[in-house]
């Protein structure tokens, strides 16, 4: 016969033992993704950024990438038909506000929308960008479905594009094109894999106001909301501001902006700007 003593701690063991299932709340998956090509950088700090977030936010989310690789058409149309994808996260316009459901911070805080240009070192090009009208005269190439390609456009450039972003960088070192913007981020990592035929302009920036939202689809209020508050955790405690210049402060100084030609354009894909409650977080050189 068991003494006291044991069936107290006995009928506490299976208590917890019944009760642990409730203890363990379920996960919500949530569904991001993959970069486009083996290499592409780009998004290596919005996933970190997204993945801290969701663990700060109200819920039980978790974080997974999609099983195929995808540009940036394919994830907004897999998102919009809720085929395999929950969120997004790419350069902000009219139209894709329209379509899905924005969280208008924005996590690069604008550095998207400040363009270095990735040249071939096979086609010395120094002269070429003392001035917008000579920048012009040139081609640009830029992928397919970007905005940025429209805003360009927009502002009297030549656009050459492709769907492939791995193929840009060969068609710039064949000369396919004259140059590549880049933003301030992802100009570096890039420069560096393909160091043998690329290299950075070092004299020009071409700045359009722009900002990366996360998107979600049209009437997923409760993951926008949790996405949101995880965020403005992170941003009231610092760690949104030290991740980001963790992610962007190398780059930002070896673009040395102070010493560079500034040709600022205009972007008609803006919606409405960035939220006033947001204006803080914008980069300011």
């Amino acid at each position: 016969m068991l003494g006291t003593g044991v069936r107290l701690c006995l009928g506490a063991w299976c208590a917890f033992v019944l009760a642990a299932p409730c203890l363990a709340a379920p996960f919500t998956t949530v569904v991001f993704p993959r970069s486009e090509a083996d290499g592409d950088k780009r998004s290596h700090y919005p996933t970190k950024l997204l993945e801290t977030a969701l663990r700060r936010a109200p819920g039980n989310y978790r974080l997974k990438l999609s099983d195929v690789r995808m540009q940036q058409a394919r994830g907004i149309l897999m998102l919009q038909r809720g085929e395999g994808v929950d969120i997004v996260c790419y350069m902000t316009s009219a139209e894709r506000e329209a379509s899905m459901l924005a969280i208008p911070i924005p996590i690069d805080r604008g550095l998207i929308g400040w363009r270095l240009m990735l040249v071939s070192k096979s086609r010395p090009l120094e002269d070429a960008f003392h001035s917008l009208g000579q920048i012009k005269e040139m081609h640009a190439g830029q992928g397919a479905d970007w905005p940025d390609t429209e805003i360009l456009r927009a502002n009297g450039f030549q656009v050459r594009t492709t769907t492939s972003y791995d193929s840009l960088f060969l068609m710039l070192g064949t000369h396919r094109f004259d140059y590549f913007p880049r933003g301030i981020a992802e100009i570096w990592v890039e420069a560096d894999r393909y160091k043998d035929k690329l290299e950075v302009e070092p004299s020009t920036l071409l700045r359009y106001p722009s900002a990366i939202y996360y998107f979600v689809r049209k009437g997923d209020i409760k993951l926008a909301a949790a996405i949101t508050a995880g965020l403005e955790k992170m941003i009231a405690d610092g760690s949104f501001h030290k991740m980001f210049m963790d992610y962007y402060g190398p780059g930002l100084k070896r673009a040395d902006v102070k010493h560079r030609r500034i040709y600022d354009l205009v972007n008609p894909l803006l919606p409405d700007g960035i939220p006033a409650a947001h204006q803080h977080l914008m980069y300011k050189e």
